[in-house]
């Protein structure tokens, strides 16, 4: 049987896997919009800005969906996804440039922020975590490892 508290961060980790997807697309959206946008203009400098906070939003993103599949992967006993693997920290953030961003579209900044927040919310919960309790399989392949 399940633990309470791992119950609650399985349903954790799904919630916030299911969010930070959703950003992720609309992320893409919003930056092809302004890059197309950026294309019209023909503003070379803000084109380049928009780049860089786009691979950085991405980069964010990509850190924080990684940490989500790999806790999903603990908890489905995967046996190689383990607590001290690389995959299971979050890592150091990918700061935004505010002076940069202050330059773009809402709908852009609003992105960077919540990829932003979302990633801080990500580290404060690895921080509050333990090591997850062992799933029965791990447990049985623990018990026939020690026999060995």
């Amino acid at each position: 049987m399940m633990a309470i508290g791992a119950r609650v961060q399985r349903a954790q980790v799904e919630n916030l896997y299911v969010e930070a997807m959703l950003l992720a697309d609309e992320a893409h959206a919003a930056f092809a919009v302004q890059r197309d946008l950026g294309t019209i203009r023909g503003d070379g400098l803000t084109q380049i800005n928009l780049a860089c906070e786009s691979l950085k939003t991405t980069t964010r993103l990509m850190h924080v969906i990684a940490w989500l599949l790999h806790r999903r992967a603990m908890f489905a006993g995967d046996p190689g996804a383990g607590p001290n693997d690389s995959a299971a920290r979050i890592g150091d953030p990918v700061a935004a440039d505010w002076n940069v961003c202050a330059g773009f579209e809402e709908p852009v900044r609003r992105i960077i922020a919540a990829s932003e927040r979302l990633f801080e919310r990500i580290a404060a919960i690895e921080a509050g975590w333990e090591k997850p309790a062992a799933t029965p399989v791990q447990q049985l392949l623990a018990r026939l490892e020690a026999r060995l």
